[in-house]
């Protein structure tokens, strides 16, 4: 992606990708983010752009305040997030709400609503009431775009941040997008003002009746703000006020029907939204996730419906809404034609890749089941709870592994009380929110076992920099923080700090259970890069002596998808039931060479693939 050339008008562009063009033609100084799906592409595209730093931060809090910095010194800046990520920003966002900005500035959060790739389903709207912010609600690309810039424009007039409430259907879907060029913003320069910018308790104090008369002025624009539209209908049994990409499948669902679409959705226009509702019998609130705008309608005396007959969660499709349509009419829907059972096929869960370095820390601790107690984190390694490994016991947020082990530790009794405690983090979620706890432990004398999987990216959002790959946003080396000296500095006793290549499986495995068996805090640095990025070297692809495969299965448990299970024919036992004789090949398509699946096999029958010569050769690492 590219900045716009001088003829062209339209693209078909992504909500995420059409946030980046309209942050670029808003004439932005600085971005800032942390990758989260759904929001990620919004930074990596404003990377393709000129003119705009964009800097991937180590948290969604520092990223925020990067970008806050900037909003301060009089220039439009710009943060995207995932919806959990504002859990983590919010010290920062609630103090600076209050004194506002200088400069505009615009925070865009997605909202996995259906939890795609999170762990919790977040409405981010609450933040506008919570922080007294102006919340607005794209429902396509081309609304993303538009809304964009008008948060630039709204936050500059009113001097405060804006809030861009996206969810995953706006982030990932494409739509064609008016366009435009970049805007000459004139920097306003630093304004020095310590009774505005220190938040201390005497300077804040006197914030807060400006806050509420600063949202009174936001209600009154909220009111006739052009973002709100409304479509006439042609019948008024149902009158429908509705957000977001919802607001779409509700004109959809229900065509002849008013529709209020709530654009600019905080402070929610009260008095509009009255008279819409006085043209209409029955007013249905149609909103993702949470029923803050039914609950705030009620409070102001209307009476609705919405979650009564909605769902709470998930997305409202088509379907659901037609279906709510026809309960407040008192219809009955017929029931659909039958339509062609699903295929009855084999189910395919999520996994590791081939080759993945996290595949042997996981067969690892697989294998020590019985002896451990697993607190895991947010990344790929999550799948670790899955099978064949089932080697994870807790995952909350981005790193609690540390922490929750610490607590495991203490408290564990029972037919638990001689488990060791392992902690599982990776390396970008190490350097997130994971050094704290580290020296957490440290501090309090936990007897816990930590391993930080250093793949060398952000694998889960598809393998962005961090200030330990020695990249930066752009590609460019930077400096590349050092784990190991960091776990040291942080105070594990060297003699306690392990560097290991996890392709090395059985060398690993030992120092796995060697190191639970300390009473202290160990580390275990993995150091294997993500085999989706550039910095991996695959080697020759591995296969099967079939003639020595025995069918024992050992090999399977590593995890590793290349690896198949093969039929080649039956045997009668001595009670005369006919069993299938079954034996594993390597698809060497998929697979990397990396040789975690050779020391688990009992009859030694994986060998690299090629000439005889290169059978010997040392594969991984």
């Amino acid at each position: 992606m590219n900045a716009v050339t001088d003829t062209e008008t339209r693209r078909l562009l992504s909500g995420n990708e059409a946030v980046a063009q309209a942050v670029w033609e808003a004439g932005v100084t600085l971005a800032s983010a942390y990758p989260g799906t759904p929001s990620t592409e919004i930074l990596e595209v404003l990377g393709t752009y000129p003119d705009v730093t964009a800097q991937w931060g180590v948290n969604e809090k520092v990223a925020l305040e990067v970008a806050i910095g900037a909003a301060l010194a009089g220039t439009r800046a710009f943060c995207a997030m995932k919806h959990v990520g504002m859990n983590v920003a919010a010290d920062a966002l609630m103090s600076q709400t209050l004194a506002g900005v200088n400069g505009g500035l615009v925070i865009a959060v997605a909202d996995d609503v259906g939890l795609s790739s999170s762990q919790n389903e977040q409405d981010s709207r609450y933040w506008g009431r919570f922080a007294h912010l102006p919340v607005l609600e794209p429902a396509d690309a081309q609304e993303a775009h538009a809304f964009t810039l008008a948060a630039f424009e709204l936050s500059e007039r009113f001097l405060v941040p804006v809030l861009l409430r996206l969810t995953t259907r706006v982030c990932h879907v494409k739509t064609l997008v008016e366009i435009g060029q970049r805007q000459t913003i004139e920097p306003r320069g630093f304004i020095r003002d310590s009774r505005r910018w220190v938040m201390l308790p005497g300077n804040a104090r006197p914030m807060i009746p400006a806050q509420f008369k600063r949202d009174d002025a936001l209600r009154a624009e909220a009111e006739t703000s052009p973002l709100t539209t409304e479509w006439k209908g042609t019948n008024a049994r149902i009158g429908v006020v509705a957000s977001g990409p919802a607001a779409l499948s509700a004109r959809e669902a229900l065509p002849d029907a008013p529709l209020l679409k709530l654009g600019f959705s905080h402070p929610l226009p009260v008095e509009r939204i009255k008279a819409f509702a006085a043209g209409v019998e029955t007013v249905l609130v149609v909103e993702e996730t949470e029923p803050l705008v039914e609950q705030e309608l009620r409070a102001a005396g209307m009476a609705v419906t919405g979650k009564d007959i909605l769902p709470r969660n998930g997305e409202l499709s088509v379907a659901v809404l037609r279906q709510a349509g026809a309960t407040v009419r008192g219809e009955t829907l017929p029931v659909p034609a039958a339509t062609t059972a699903p295929a009855d096929v084999f189910p395919r869960p999520p996994t590791m890749c081939p080759g993945c370095p996290h595949l042997s820390p996981f067969y690892c601790l697989s294998r020590l089941r019985n002896s451990v107690l697993v607190s895991g984190d947010i990344g790929c390694y999550t799948l670790g709870a899955g099978q064949p490994w089932n080697a994870m016991d807790t995952c909350t947020c981005m790193g609690a592994s540390l922490t929750l082990a610490n607590g495991l530790a203490l408290a564990k009794h029972g037919d638990d009380a001689n488990k060791a405690v392992v902690a599982v983090i990776g390396d970008s979620t190490f350097l997130h929110m994971g050094m704290q706890g580290l020296l957490n432990l440290v501090y309090n004398r936990a007897n816990v076992t930590v391993m930080i999987l250093d793949n060398r990216s952000v694998g889960m959002t598809g393998g962005q920099e961090h200030p330990g790959t020695g990249r930066d946003l752009y590609g460019n080396d930077a400096p590349r923080v050092d784990l190991e000296a960091l776990v040291k500095a942080l105070g594990v006793k060297p003699e306690r700090v392990h560097v290991a290549d996890p392709y090395q499986l059985p060398e690993l495995f030992k120092l796995i259970r060697t190191e639970i068996q300390v009473p202290d805090v160990s580390v275990i640095l993995t150091n294997q890069p993500c085999v989706l990025t550039d910095r991996h070297k695959a080697h020759p692809a591995l296969m099967v002596d079939e003639d020595k495969c025995t069918g024992c299965g050992n090999c399977l448990a590593v995890g590793c998808p290349a690896i198949q299970v093969v039929r080649r024919g039956e045997r009668v036992t001595a009670s005369g039931e006919v069993k299938a004789l079954s034996f594993v090949r390597i698809d060497s398509a998929f697979c990397t060479g990396c040789n975690a699946c050779v020391g688990p096999c009992g009859p030694k029958c994986i060998v690299p693939q090629g000439p005889a010569e290169t059978a010997g050769q040392a594969v991984g690492g």
